[in-house]
């Protein structure tokens, strides 16, 4: 089951959150903003993590610019500072990384301090190496984020590395390499070409209720403003204890990764085989927010991800968890979907800047950039001179992200709703009974029934 399984209920009478005057009701005019842990973002999205991964490094400017420029969070993820081989580590601790510098100092760059804002994620190893401390006092992150794990996988993170040095430096800095890099005989193994490249793994936590707790107040001592969770695609009992906790330590914002997203650091059958799909983890998350908001507990904001790239799924997965007030999902999201968008514009304008357009491209979109990219006459009035300071990718993750934004507007003119948190489960039909009965939203013919029946008598 998936988000397919849903409708979006459009509406032809009245209209909420504007006045009734089809001169002011027209899509444009809706609002589609919102805030997560007090954040406010330009749209219900969120990206990353992205970690220590080479496509992350490599395309790190056109996704940190790029969101910077549609006014939402990009989350640095884990092992950034454990991988970087100019990182100076003194007693165990971090106390200088270039690479993480360089990732924050990229989003500010054309962030407005308003809108958004960049997150560093951290796991074991980061923790083990005061990542989070090096971030809040040396780059003025606002932003931790714990890692319990990701809807791709349950293990953690996994690399690798060809390069024997870099294997033996990670082993040093606390990471399980596999196989060992200080053995002598696997050392001659790899020189004489019988495996070429190492495993790096991370740990994953043993979280517990006093310990999280601890944990969270201790970093808010060290200067963070906003703290979040990341966990994954776990059995019930874990979205039971993962809600409970987050509500007693009053965390900002917690994300759940429904199975079926990962950006590819994940064992296959793990990304096949395991973990609660998307749309059932969610169900499951706003129970546990309703139990809580019952019996008078804090509830976190909720981001919810897992295999999300357009607006329709988002607006479902916003109205699903609206009962009668304000959605419990903020936002949603996103890995696999942006950096595709920033990888596919790097690749297209330097098919252009090379003449290597494909004929059917060029007739359809044009030879250049500045005529391909839909946003760049926008961007170029807006910034000036300081556009050529934007990579291609960022302007393709920008465009991405404002295609979302319209198709939103347009699908919630389309239910008469003119802001985003007006949004609820009356706006979704189910389509399937395995639908209903996960959720809780009518089919057709329950919902019809009713609605006719109070109408016409």
């Amino acid at each position: 089951m998936d988000w397919s399984h849903f409708n979006i209920l459009s509406r032809l009478l009245g209209a909420m959150g504007i006045d009734e005057d089809p001169d002011l009701a027209i899509f444009p005019n809706v609002n589609a903003e919102t805030s997560v842990g007090g954040i406010p973002l330009k749209i219900p999205v969120m990206i990353g993590a992205y970690g220590s991964t080479d496509v992350a490094r490599v395309h790190w400017d056109g996704l940190a610019i790029g969101a910077a420029l549609s006014g939402i969070i990009i989350t640095i993820g884990e092992n950034v500072c454990g991988m970087d081989p100019e990182a100076r580590i003194e007693n165990g601790k971090v106390t200088y990384s270039p690479e993480l510098k360089r990732r924050v100092e990229a989003f500010r760059k054309f962030w407005d301090g308003k809108y958004g804002d960049v997150a560093v994620q951290t796991n074991v190893e980061d923790q083990r190496l005061g990542v989070d401390v090096y971030a809040i006092s040396k780059l003025e992150v606002n932003i931790i984020e714990r890692k319990w794990g990701q809807g791709a996988k349950a293990i953690g993170g996994e690399v690798r590395i060809s390069d024997l040095d870099k294997a033996i430096l990670l082993k040093k800095r606390g990471y399980i390499v596999i196989p060992d890099p200080e053995d002598k005989d696997v050392q001659e193994a790899y020189k004489q070409g019988v495996f070429k490249t190492f495993e790096r793994h991370s740990r994953v936590g043993i979280p517990t209720f006093k310990g999280f707790i601890e944990d969270v107040e201790w970093l808010r001592e060290q200067g963070a403003k906003k703290i979040a969770l990341k966990t994954g695609a776990y059995s019930p009992e874990a979205v039971a204890f993962t809600m409970k906790v987050a509500s007693e330590a009053k965390v900002d914002y917690v994300t759940f990764d429904g199975a079926g997203g990962g950006t590819g650091m994940s064992p296959v059958p793990q990304m096949n085989e395991m973990g609660t799909p998307t749309v059932y983890l969610e169900a499951q998350v706003l129970q546990c927010a309703e139990i809580l908001r019952k019996k008078g507990r804090y509830v976190p904001d909720i981001v919810i991800a897992g295999g999300f790239i357009d607006e329709t799924q988002i607006f479902k997965a916003i109205a699903l968890s609206n009962f009668n007030g304000e959605p419990y999902v903020k936002a949603v999201l996103m890995g696999r979907a942006p950096l595709t968008a920033v990888m596919k514009a790097s690749y297209f304008a330097e098919l252009a800047k090379e003449g290597k357009l494909p004929k059917s491209f060029e007739e359809l979109y044009g030879k250049t950039p500045e005529k391909f990219f839909i946003t760049f006459p926008d961007l170029k009035a807006r910034f000036g001179d300081r556009i050529r300071e934007i990579p291609w990718g960022a302007i393709g993750l920008y465009t991405y992200l404002d295609k979302i934004k319209v198709g939103l507007q347009q699908l919630l003119a389309g239910v008469r709703k003119w802001r985003l948190n007006l949004i609820d489960r009356s706006d979704l039909v189910a389509l399937s009974e395995r639908a209903s009965k996960a959720t809780g939203i009518p089919l057709p013919e329950e919902m019809a029934g009713k609605i006719m029946e109070s109408i016409l008598s």
